[in-house]
């Protein structure tokens, strides 16, 4: 952490000067200058007094939230091929999220393994190709452009019914590929 760049932009976001942020803690506006640039630190009671002044303290100055990460690359998918099936995790350890999506790639005839009955929720989109959804013993197909959801209580699996490759994004909710 760079505390005097922090200093200096809590500074600036209050629209105080140097001096004007030196006059309130008792302190000279080269040392406040000195602090922004690195060149010196302050010991906890000045800068307990620094952080006063400008509305804050120790805690809210210290804390500093992780960057959540948005937008994940196609290097960072992984990827499991098997039987004519290519799974990829589009979101990288999204098993500790609350939900998980999964970009799906069946060759003609391929199925997915039968997965059992669970708590939670699936929701799908067609990409390419058809396929058919397999619950509870019943088939529901699905093609290009056309979306499924259903709740996972009963026995599911997916199987492409075209003459060509089937491409679809699975998600479920909670995690459970």
């Amino acid at each position: 952490m760079e505390l005097g760049a922090k200093l200096k932009d809590m500074r600036q976001q209050k629209n105080l000067t140097q001096e004007e942020l030196a006059d309130r803690c008792e302190l000279t506006k080269g040392y406040i200058s000195q602090l922004e640039n690195e060149l010196t630190s302050p010991s906890i009671a000045t800068l307990i007094d620094l952080l006063t002044a400008l509305g804050s303290n120790l805690s809210d100055f210290f804390h500093e939230e992780a960057e959540e990460k948005i937008v994940f690359t196609q290097n960072e998918y992984i990827e499991k091929v098997s039987d004519g099936m290519s799974f990829n995790w589009v979101i990288p350890n999204a098993q500790k999220n609350a939900m998980e999506p999964v970009l799906v790639e069946l060759e003609a005839g391929a199925e997915t393994t039968a997965d059992f009955p669970h708590e939670g929720e699936e929701f799908g989109y067609v990409l390419e190709g058809r396929i058919a959804i397999v619950r509870a013993g019943k088939s529901f197909p699905a093609k290009k452009g056309e979306s499924f959801y259903f709740t996972a209580n009963k026995e599911h699996y997916i199987i492409n019914k075209g003459k060509n490759k089937a491409k679809f994004i699975w998600v479920s909710t909670p995690p459970n590929f």
